[in-house]
């Protein structure tokens, strides 16, 4: 599976999906067998965002910093070394040039995400990123950190995301089965398959690309498919999303468990990490 994903080299793949084959349902062999040049090259790196990375690794980074100082980088120090480090050898002007250009909401509009994702976004899309790049760079790790190894390297050689780790192996197969697939909007999934209820909702950032009362609509369904206590969780990048005022009688949010995880989490772009939890 890491080599269809493309972890293991390139002559690899298409033999392991090849032996995968059998078990997809019709419709997805035949997407796949229409994208059989996206399994050779590796799935992971075939989004539209992660060709931006690609660009950005490849063609722009090393106009600032060459391969030895990512390399530096990526090692494992202290968080005052980690900061040191940044502040003397990585924060230079061209890197901070570099990055408002690059990051800016003009050209991330165009080569890296749809411009309609920054629609409900205030303020200057570059410099909120690159002040979470700095926390990515001196606060959390570097040297284990996969999210930030994949931006610069276009790899995992340090240390694998957590659903791709051998020891979780098993767990992840085992919970195949009880999985339920639903293609469509959310709020439909919610209403097909309410029953008993739903504890939990992982949420990713879609608040993150609708307006204000398009939200509450969503919001309003997944409540009424919510269990007593259900949490729900998700991520903010750049523009600010909370549970709708009008629900505040009926959720909270649980701050202290939010900026505990938010605190942890690796995927460094995001801006904020949401738990709230259905009154009881």
């Amino acid at each position: 599976m890491l080599g269809f994903l493309g972890i293991t080299p390139s002559d690899e793949r298409l033999s392991i999906y090849t032996s995968l084959e059998p078990g997809l349902t019709r419709l997805a062999r035949v997407f796949w067998q229409g994208h059989l040049a996206d399994v050779e090259r590796g799935i992971v790196h075939c989004g539209k965002f992660e060709g931006y990375f690609r660009l950005f690794r490849s063609r722009v980074l090393p106009l600032v910093h060459s391969r030895r100082a990512v390399e530096a980088l990526l090692q494992e120090r202290g968080r005052p070394e980690r900061e040191e480090f940044y502040e003397r050898r990585w924060n230079s002007l061209a890197w901070r040039l570099m990055f408002r250009v690059f990051f800016s909401r003009f050209v991330m509009g165009r080569l890296g995400r749809d411009p309609e994702f920054f629609r409900y976004v205030e303020g200057s899309v570059a410099e909120r990123i690159l002040s979470r790049t700095r926390y990515a760079f001196t606060v959390l790790p570097t040297h284990d950190n996969p999210y930030l190894e994949y931006v610069l390297t276009g790899g995992f050689s340090r240390a694998l995301p957590r659903y791709l780790r051998r020891e979780r192996f098993e767990a992840v197969r085992e919970g195949m089965g009880r999985l339920t697939l639903h293609t469509g909007p959310i709020e439909e999934a919610a209403a097909a398959h309410r029953g008993r209820g739903f504890d939990g909702f992982n949420l990713s950032d879609i608040f993150e690309y609708l307006d204000s009362q398009t939200c509450s609509e969503i919001y309003s369904t997944l409540l009424e498919s919510a269990s007593p206590r259900a949490r729900l969780v998700y991520w903010n990048m750049l523009a600010r999303r909370r549970c709708p005022s009008e629900f505040g009688q009926r959720v909270r949010e649980l701050e202290d468990e939010s900026r505990r995880l938010f605190e942890r989490d690796r995927a460094f772009f995001y801006s904020a990490f949401v738990v709230e939890e259905v009154k009881a």
